[in-house]
């Protein structure tokens, strides 16, 4: 049998509108009396009860609307603080006055003006006192309970009752139902817990009974994640991933463990499993170098080759603190592994550092990741673009010729496609380079990986979106229309790794990308599972304004990962292949003689004047503006 619901849980247990409404008519009964207690106290007893007794209701009338406005009423008593005390001061000393004002324009033969200033001391006892003991009669018998954040939990299975288990003795949140799309499970209980439709959370999060929602579907498709995200982004409430299985169980599913729900929820697509024999082809037992390797995809190339137990791993960058990071994040693992981890300082533009460090390793495998990415920046620094993106990757392939290494893979990019910016065409141009390498030479193999954004890595919009958010607005996106293709950082890195082990030589590489994003889709719904609400012309009293601040120069609207028409699939589900012209060797060399020239004269014109001609489809454009016509790409890949 069940035990009765005491009164405490019963009041704690009731929807948040009945809350207010309550708390609302108890005041509206006791401002009326407070009126007549101040004129006891004013006068006496024998003459408490004014001849006007239109004061009654006005007390009320006035006070609790105001009250309502000044959001008094949307704090419960386990939310009070300084903003509530201030709405409440506020509240009584405008209504005091407005029935000052009134009983001065209609006299009042039985009330003195003073008795305004007691009826507002004593409204202000009665607000604060009341509330302060209604939370410690309740704090005294549901202990911690009552301080605790309602939350809900969606999934009902063995992630979810663990985190229900654990988050009851927990300080922070208090669960309070399951939600699950498992029909069989509705009405039941667990643990305790009620065990409810979408259908029936719906007007509990509309109330604002639930503040908050715990996803626990650690086994469940992104897709079916995203729509469970899609369907909670319309309520104002924030929501946040349950802790991994092993961290439930042993008990650490406090506040800190729980995290914002990963990016990875919001792309709607699944990671592709990565091919054992493809991953550990060319890394396992061999010599890598990785340039690049403090910057967001070297260091996870570092990560996933070390992986795959290298005998030697050889990290090169131009920047001190990038690969001093990675160096001691590496260090532990490769030591447990038996993996000779060195690191070089420098730029992969030095000739003599290159093959040095190519010779002196004996290096199998190179991944080269080092190149200029930042399109404003490149845009504005055309010289330095152009030499360290092709030139840096002419030294990389030249000296890898010398050295006798086997395979060099290039990490590229979707930018490389029909290019609108420097960045872009001087990936492309660094991707020629290596097509026209590898007609001339069987060893090493050259190709090349081309994918999209990132998600999490340096100048991800994701982390900057949160960012903003947590500021408090406005999240900035540069135009309306503009998508992107997203992928995780570890699946670029495997994705990079199993593709450079496909390779004849000279392939350009597409990896599967899956549907394009909207970049406004991504800001609204990050705003939504951070618990805050859009602020526009329809919505002025929202939390976070979404500002369009316009492309800027050399970004387009829709980024495209083929140049010609033709793709064909290879045997791994996530790597196409594209088929696309390039220049031979000779043509190539004349045209980087022509490049040198002029970066080495300054020539931003003339850099610029040779990436039109020979990058097929540059065409930078003039910035566009929010509410320019759009000019849609080719349909995506699949």
């Amino acid at each position: 049998m069940h035990s009765p619901v005491n009164i405490h849980e019963f009041l704690v247990s009731l929807p948040r509108r009945v809350k207010q409404a309550l708390m609302m008519a108890l005041d509206a009964l006791v401002f009326p009396l407070l009126i007549m207690a101040a004129l006891a106290l004013r006068l006496d007893l024998s003459r408490a009860v004014p001849v006007d007794l239109w004061l009654l209701p006005a007390a009320s009338l006035l006070m609790v609307p105001l009250l309502w406005a000044m959001g008094v009423y949307h704090r419960m008593v386990r939310q009070l603080g300084g903003e509530v005390l201030k709405g409440m001061t506020v509240s009584v000393a405008l209504s005091a006055t407005a029935l000052a004002a009134l009983a001065y324009m209609v006299p009042a033969q039985f009330a003195p003006r003073s008795i305004f200033i007691i009826f507002a001391l004593l409204a202000i006892a009665w607000l604060a006192g009341s509330r302060y003991l209604v939370h410690r009669w309740l704090t005294r018998a549901l202990g911690d309970r009552l301080d605790r954040e309602p939350v809900a939990i969606f999934g009902a299975g063995e992630a979810g009752i663990q985190a229900a288990t654990a988050l009851m003795s927990s300080s922070e949140y208090r669960p309070m139902l399951f939600v699950d799309d498992n029909r069989k499970l509705h009405g039941t209980l667990i643990r305790g817990l009620k065990v409810v439709s979408r259908e029936q959370l719906a007007p509990m999060l509309e109330r604002g009974d639930i503040a908050t929602v715990l996803l626990a579907l650690p086994s469940a498709s992104r897709r079916t994640r995203m729509e469970v995200v899609q369907f909670l982004e319309s309520f104002p409430v924030a929501v946040k991933s349950v802790p991994a299985l092993p961290d439930i169980i042993a008990g650490r599913a406090r506040v800190e463990a729980l995290r914002d729900v990963a990016i990875e929820d919001l792309l709607g697509r699944d990671t592709v499993a990565p091919q054992a024999d493809l991953l550990s082809r060319n890394l396992t037992g061999l010599n890598v170098l990785v340039t690049g390797a403090g910057g967001s995809i070297g260091s996870e190339l570092c990560r996933q080759i070390a992986s795959q137990k290298p005998a030697r791993l050889v990290l090169m960058d131009v920047s001190e603190f990038a690969l001093y990071s990675i160096e001691r994040e590496l260090e532990p693992l490769c030591r447990e592994q038996g993996i000779e981890l060195v690191y070089r300082l420098g730029s992969v533009l030095d000739q003599h550092l290159m093959l040095s460090c190519l010779r002196d390793q004996a290096i199998h495998t190179v991944f080269h990741a080092a190149a200029y990415k930042h399109v404003p920046l490149v845009e504005n620094n055309e010289c330095a673009g152009c030499a360290n993106n092709v030139f840096g990757t002419l030294t990389v392939a030249r000296c890898a010729i010398d050295a006798g290494v086997e395979r060099v893979v290039l990490v590229s990019t979707d930018k490389a496609v029909r290019p609108t910016n420097v960045m872009g065409a001087s990936k492309r141009l660094a991707e020629m380079v290596l097509q026209a390498l590898a007609s001339t030479v069987t060893r090493p193999v050259f190709t090349m990986v081309r994918f999209g954004n990132v998600l999490g890595s340096s100048g991800s919009v994701v982390p900057l979106f949160r960012k903003q958010i947590s500021e408090g607005g406005p999240v900035t996106v540069t135009h309306p229309e503009v998508t992107r293709y997203f992928m995780t950082i570890p699946e670029a890195a495997q994705l990079v790794i199993q593709a450079g082990a496909m390779a004849r030589g000279g392939e350009v590489f597409l990896l599967d990308m899956g549907e394009p994003v909207r970049i406004i889709d991504l800001a609204r719904t990050l705003i939504h599972l951070m618990g805050q609400t859009i602020r526009d012309a329809e919505h002025p009293d929202g939390d976070i304004e979404i500002r369009f601040t316009g492309l800027r120069p050399g970004e387009k609207l829709y980024e495209e990962l083929l140049i010609g028409e033709d793709s064909v699939g290879t045997d791994h589900p996530g790597i196409l292949q594209a088929t696309e012209e390039s220049l031979d060797w000779p043509a190539m060399e004349a045209v980087l003689e022509q490049l040198h020239q002029a970066i080495q004269a300054g020539d931003a014109g003339a850099v610029r004047q040779l990436l039109s001609e020979h990058v097929h489809g540059y065409q930078p454009t003039a910035v566009t503006e929010p509410g320019a016509p759009v000019v849609r790409p080719p349909a995506p890949l699949h």
